[in-house]
């Protein structure tokens, strides 16, 4: 089963066994289409079946039936939440970012290899891919119409046009 990481348990909510959980998704109303998700334990992966979702500012508030109350969901905290891939709906021209790790930057002009993708986060107005190159210190890529110009996750490549002032050291 192909899992993504969908956000992580930092506290409990009330006696009744909530959890607060910060989601790692771009819409947080993406854990209404999650049925289950694991979580990794010393003892091994333990599914965990929603019950119930509700939203606290930016949190998310999950009911496990498998959590009764306080002192259960006190075992949780602090781990991260795993879900099935295919419970996630992505937009038109969307990507997970685990499947924009690793991938080769190219420049469109010159067909040559900038760099790989090590990281992704998100400024607010637009994602940044942060690109790890040899030799030279990592390359902040915004992630805006243009500069990225194709990203072919299948072919393992992202290519980008190299803007003036992008990139100060060539």
């Amino acid at each position: 089963m192909d899992l993504l990481e969908a956000g992580k348990i930092v506290n409990t909510h009330g006696l009744r066994g909530e959890v607060k959980v910060v989601p790692w998704t771009d819409h947080p109303e993406d854990f209404e289409n999650i049925e289950y998700v694991f979580v990794k334990k010393k003892t091994g992966d333990e599914r965990l079946d929603i019950e119930s979702v509700r939203y606290q500012k930016n949190n998310v508030l999950l009911k496990f039936s498998q959590i009764k109350d306080i002192s259960e969901a006190e075992k949780y905290k602090e781990l991260t939440l795993y879900a099935p891939r295919e419970m996630f709906e992505l937009e038109e021209g969307a990507h997970f970012i685990a499947d924009l790790l690793g991938l080769d930057v190219m420049d469109i002009d010159t067909g040559e290899k900038i760099g790989v993708i090590a990281d992704v986060f998100n400024t607010g107005s637009n994602d940044i891919y942060d690109v790890k190159r040899e030799g030279k210190k990592n390359l902040l890529i915004p992630v805006i119409d243009d500069v990225v110009k194709e990203i072919d996750t299948d072919g393992g490549y992202v290519k980008i046009f190299m803007m003036e002032g992008l990139d100060d050291e060539v």
